[in-house]
């Protein structure tokens, strides 16, 4: 039943909202490659709503650099990993991606990533970079919190049955907003 009128917190994200999305742009001097990735839609209205309530977003950036080889698979370069906090300050009555102030989060602009290659690629040589972002608001911990504070429960995370680990997961992953896309990367 706590399970239920949590989940009644957390309303179906509505449906016709725009699908989020991911762009970049990367160029490349000499040995040095530099991504500006942007998040697309990311926020969705239920999201935006929790978050405004008090609740801060995990966003994880996810950036591969490849070299692409004709007729073959492209070659994996370098990668980068970045986690940021995304959360709204009703005091200052704005976004702040990890303390940056932000216009709003139709479109959040993301950490910039530079890499350097090992040694001067070839003039004709073609690169990419595959950038994935995923945004989470909810945990299936805090998801649990909220049905243990709704029924005033004493029990722990290690008392709860399998079955309600997986369900308050589950909960958790539908509120979870991901986006992938590619660029390539561009020469002076």
């Amino acid at each position: 039943m706590a399970l239920v009128a949590a989940l009644g917190l957390l309303a179906p994200m509505a449906r016709g909202e725009e699908a989020p999305k991911v762009a970049c742009s990367a160029a490349r001097t000499g040995r040095r490659v530099v991504v500006r990735p942007e998040a697309l839609a990311l926020v969705a209205p239920e999201l935006e709503r929790l978050m405004r309530l008090g609740l801060a977003g995990r966003l994880e950036l996810e950036l591969t650099l490849l070299r692409r080889r004709p007729l073959w698979f492209s070659e994996r370069m370098d990668a980068a990993r970045l986690t940021q906090v995304l959360a709204y300050s009703a005091k200052e009555g704005r976004w702040l991606l990890d303390g940056r102030p932000l216009a709003g989060v139709g479109t959040l602009e993301l950490e910039r990533v530079a890499w350097t290659l090992e040694e001067e690629p070839e003039a004709d040589a073609a690169f990419e970079v595959e950038v994935g972002v995923r945004l989470q608001v909810v945990t299936a911990s805090s998801l649990g919190k909220v049905a243990q504070w709704l029924t005033q429960g004493e029990k722990t995370e290690a008392q709860r049955s399998a079955l309600t680990r997986g369900l308050l997961l589950t909960v958790a992953e539908d509120l979870t907003r991901r986006a992938e896309g590619r660029c390539s990367v561009q020469r002076p």
